[in-house]
């Protein structure tokens, strides 16, 4: 499949609505992290996101809602939680959305921190540095998926914290994207165009079970 292929849209395309359900989408995820408390499960949160996602009128999900506490936050999206854990007084978790808006597709993640661990606030942020950085790294030089995700893994070194290089982003379009069979951001050579890919980062603590999470569309 060629490049072109595999950037494809559909007729009903829209940069506007992409980008309306990228804003509607980081609403939920921003809404959601604001009721999530401790002693609160995995489970519960995501009760509560469907609520929220409810409210706010969703059209549909285009992937399972994906709330991480604690540990599981080192875990990958296919990887399945064995237990429903707790939300700790001093906890760190992230929120992963993909949600269909006016057929378009929004997904968005970010982590938050609970409570006073500095190393957890720290590896919160440094997740959203590195997406930035990559992110610049893109806009400015032009470079491919595969070069964008080496990139990243040399900034997380650099920074003290492990990329889990398993996870790569993906594309997205108006719904479903799948149809097209990209394949993940971080196997694609050539330059990812504006709005039609996710940048996925997920990076750990070195030697601490936990990790951090920050997604968005490159646009």
């Amino acid at each position: 499949m060629n490049s072109n292929a595999k950037q494809a849209v559909g007729k009903d395309f829209s940069v506007a609505s992409m980008q309306h359900a990228r804003a509607m989408t980081w609403k939920v995820v921003d809404e959601v992290a604001k009721r999530i408390r401790p002693g609160m499960r995995e489970s519960e949160a995501n009760v509560i996101c469907k609520a929220v996602l409810q409210e706010l009128g969703m059209e549909r999900i285009w992937h399972p809602i994906l709330i991480r506490f604690g540990e599981n936050t080192l875990k990958t999206f296919k990887e399945r939680a064995e237990v429903d854990p707790q939300l700790a007084e001093n906890d760190i978790f992230f929120v992963d959305l993909g949600v269909v808006w006016d057929h378009h597709e929004g997904d968005a993640g970010a982590t938050y921190v609970v409570g006073d661990d500095a190393e957890m606030k720290a590896c919160a942020a440094a997740v959203k540095t590195i997406f930035d950085e990559v992110e610049h790294h893109w806009r400015s030089t032009g470079a491919g998926g595969k070069d964008l995700y080496g990139y990243a893994a040399q900034r997380a070194e650099a920074l003290g914290w492990r990329l889990n290089v398993d996870i790569k982003g993906h594309r997205v379009s108006d719904f479903p994207h799948a149809i097209y069979k990209a394949g993940n951001l971080g196997d694609f050579d050539e330059r990812p165009d504006a709005s039609l890919w996710i940048l996925e980062i997920q990076i750990a603590h070195p030697t601490r079970p936990f990790g951090a999470f920050y997604e968005d569309l490159l646009a």
